[in-house]
C-alpha cells in the first residue's frame, strides 16, 4: 500500500500586514455583508472579487425559505463577474462573514460548492485566484484553490 501526502499552504496574517489593494478588497467584502439577505440563519456573508481589468465586483449570500434555493456570496460574486466581464480573470477573492452582533472571530472557508466554482473559474482563465478569508483575529491568505480543494474534480477527470 502507498500513501499520497497532500500539503496545503495557508498564510495567516493581520489586516495591517496586507497591501493597500488587499485591504480595500477586505473592506469591500465586509461592507457587502450589510447587503446580505439572511433572515433565517442571521449569518451574513459578503465577497469581493478584484478582476484583472481593475474592476471590483461584490456579492452576498441570498437565503430562501426553501433552503436549497439560496446562494452563497462566493458564487453570487463569481457568477456575476463571469457573466458581466467574461474576458477578465478574477485576480483575488475576499470573503467576510458576520452574525447579527459582529464580524466572526476566525475566518470561515468557502463551502464545497463554492470551492468547486472557484476551481472552475481558475480553470476557465488558466490562472490561480488568491483568496482572502477575513476574521477579526486574523486573515487567511490562500494562493489558489488547490490549497482548499486537493484532489479536485475538473474537466480533465472526464477525458
Amino acid at each position: 500500500m502507498k500513501e499520497l501526502l497532500i500539503k496545503s499552504v495557508i498564510k495567516i496574517c493581520q489586516y495591517d500586514e496586507l497591501n493597500d489593494e488587499d485591504k480595500r478588497l477586505i473592506d469591500q467584502s465586509k461592507e457587502a455583508t450589510k447587503r446580505s439577505y439572511a433572515p433565517y440563519s442571521k449569518f451574513s456573508v459578503g465577497a469581493a472579487a478584484l478582476l484583472e481589468n481593475g474592476i471590483t465586483v461584490t456579492g452576498t449570500n441570498q437565503e430562501n425559505a426553501a433552503y436549497p434555493s439560496g446562494l452563497c456570496a462566493e458564487r453570487t460574486t463569481l457568477f456575476y463577474a463571469n457573466s458581466q466581464y467574461p474576458e477578465s480573470a478574477v485576480k483575488t477573492l475576499a470573503i467576510a462573514a458576520r452574525t447579527e452582533r459582529d464580524y466572526i472571530e476566525t475566518p470561515i472557508p468557502p463551502c464545497g460548492a463554492c470551492r468547486q466554482v472557484i476551481l472552475e473559474t481558475e480553470k476557465r482563465f488558466g490562472k490561480p485566484i488568491r483568496i482572502l478569508l477575513y476574521g477579526k483575529n486574523c486573515i487567511y491568505l490562500i494562493e489558489g484553490i488547490e490549497d482548499l480543494l486537493p484532489l479536485s474534480f475538473d474537466a480533465s477527470a472526464m477525458e
